[in-house]
């Protein structure tokens, strides 16, 4: 049965707390618990905005690469099923006023068809391709891949018949948690394989890259100079906002495509 709108406006009061639930799952008991209910079997990963990609010179010319948003275009044209969420609910229970409350996620898989049509609608393979662009236009970052959590609280199975395209704002999304969840559950959410990320000479310590900017709060100034942990899940919004264009992200190997393409496909079957 789908989930009725009570309970997801239950669900948006919730909201604003996430960060003391998170915080919960510390406790060996309950961490366990929230990790088997809602994060069991789930590989979700962060795709870098195409703007901020840099290709290591030993690797194809730039007007050759294939960029990360192809990863997202793939499992659309492949799947037969798709579905625009009406909202973003991170954005409407934060009541997000930097970034579009209507452009909420994308559900690609048969389960799609149980989800409650009060809180989005099918669409055709074009209109989820202009979404997914709608998206990155807005500055939104995609997070893709299998998330249980997405089909306990739309209450749609089965699983691996449910591919989540998160489209995320620094401020509100849900993924802030990752700081404070345990590192079980923490390492289900990783950077596109491929990735790497560094902070360049250039570097003034200004500042500017630690203000509202990374999701899971990756950068710290150490000694007057900008500092990137193993927290960084290579979104790249550190380096659009940069005013000194010290931040570098690159893509290292040739195979990312293929290699998140196959790890996806093994979660989530989308015909």
């Amino acid at each position: 049965m789908a989930r009725p709108l009570w309970f997801v406006k239950i669900l948006k009061k919730t909201f604003p707390h996430i960060i003391i639930i998170a915080k919960m799952t510390r406790f060996p008991i309950i961490g366990k618990l929230i990790e088997k209910m809602l994060f069991e079997g789930d590989d979700i990963i962060f795709l870098p905005k195409d703007k901020v990609i840099q290709i290591n010179e030993s690797l194809k010319p730039q007007d050759e690469i294939i960029l990360p948003s192809k990863i997202v275009e793939y499992f659309i044209e492949k799947a037969n099923y798709h579905w625009i969420m009406n909202f973003c609910i991170c954005r409407d229970s934060m009541k997000c006023k930097d970034y579009p409350i209507n452009l909420g996620c994308l559900f690609l898989g048969e389960a799609v068809m149980g989800i409650n049509p009060q809180l989005g609608r099918r669409v055709t393979k074009e209109e989820a391709l202009e979404h997914v662009r709608r998206c990155r236009e807005a500055g939104l970052v995609h997070l893709i891949g299998r998330n249980k959590l997405d089909s306990s609280w739309l209450n749609v199975n089965p699983g691996n018949k449910l591919l989540s395209i998160c489209n995320c704002c620094p401020c509100c999304c849900l993924y802030r948690i990752l700081p404070h969840v345990t590192s079980e559950i923490g390492e289900k959410f990783t950077k596109m394989p491929g990735v790497s990320i560094k902070v360049t000479e250039k570097c003034v310590g200004c500042g500017t890259c630690t203000k509202n900017v990374c999701f899971v709060d990756a950068i710290k100034l150490v000694n007057k100079r900008a500092t990137i942990s193993n927290e960084c899940r290579g979104c790249g919004r550190c380096v659009l906002i940069c005013p000194q264009n010290a931040i570098e992200l690159k893509i290292e190997d040739s195979t990312f495509l293929d290699t998140t393409i196959s790890r996806i496909t093994k979660l989530v079957d989308v015909s």
